[in-house]
């Protein structure tokens, strides 16, 4: 059997292929948007969801590794993630994960129902609709390599946050992602840019190539890659992380058909 010739790592932006860009394979991603609509994904723009979700998960481990560091430590734990997102407001996505987790509960407080009653820890919905807890042992496999890629380790705990997070926020993106089609293009758009006190406030952070169009071409019946990156506008509020996710989606799908 012949062996497949290995990849570098060091090969640069202009040398990456779109099959490197992401962990999550789209028929992974299509999966995800089939739980949220009935509209065709087109693989661009699969692949440039699977981008998006690297970038938000690549930052997130980032984050994570240099709380790590700061107390001498390789293996990420939960803590760490609670650190990243508290040094870095913009990681904060996949929110609707933090009501499922015990590494959330400090942040997230009582849960309460839409009647004002407080929800037993130990509550279970009855509802046997796909959503993006249910499925997110899914990305278990993906975050594994992100963690490889990046050179960290993390416990199990800290693994079962990455998928919870990388399941809703792709769930989340999906969402937006249809509705675009669905009302023609961005009918909301907005930034903010987290400023600590004393700083300066930084210029605006997305030259107008990378604003999200206000109007969409194409049928009401496929979400293309262009949809997708609608959806990231609305999806990352704060403006590093944002203009970084719509800059390698580009990349990553500039050499990808569109069907």
């Amino acid at each position: 059997m012949a062996t497949q010739p290995a990849r570098s790592e060091r090969s640069g932006p202009e040398t990456v292929s779109v099959m490197d860009v992401s962990p999550f394979k789209p028929s992974l991603v299509k999966a995800v948007f089939r739980d949220v609509t009935s509209m065709h994904v087109s693989r661009s723009a699969a692949w440039a969801a699977a981008s998006v979700t690297r970038t938000v998960l690549t930052e997130i481990i980032n984050g994570a590794r240099r709380a790590a560091a700061a107390e001498a430590r390789k293996k990420l734990i939960p803590g760490d993630l609670l650190s990243a997102i508290d040094r870095n407001v913009e990681l904060e996505v996949g929110t609707k994960w933090y009501d499922h987790s015990p590494t959330f509960q400090g942040l997230t407080g009582v849960l309460y129902d839409a009647e004002g009653v407080i929800v037993p820890s130990r509550k279970r919905s009855g509802s046997r609709k796909p959503s993006a807890v249910v499925g997110a042992h899914r990305f278990e496999a993906g975050v594994k390599k992100l963690l490889r890629n990046q050179g960290a380790t993390a416990v199990p705990a800290m693994v079962r946050d990455l998928d919870g997070i990388a399941s809703v926020f792709l769930t989340d993106l999906a969402r937006d992602a249809a509705m675009v089609v669905r009302e023609g293009g961005v009918k909301r758009f907005g930034t903010v840019t987290p400023v600590m006190p004393g700083e300066p406030t930084p210029s605006p952070f997305l030259k107008d190539s990378l604003r999200a169009p206000s109007t969409r071409r194409g049928d009401r019946r496929t979400i293309g890659r262009d949809d997708i990156l609608a959806a990231t506008t609305m999806q990352l509020f704060g403006g590093n992380l944002r203009q970084r996710a719509l800059t390698e989606v580009r990349e990553a799908t500039q050499n990808t058909s569109a069907g």
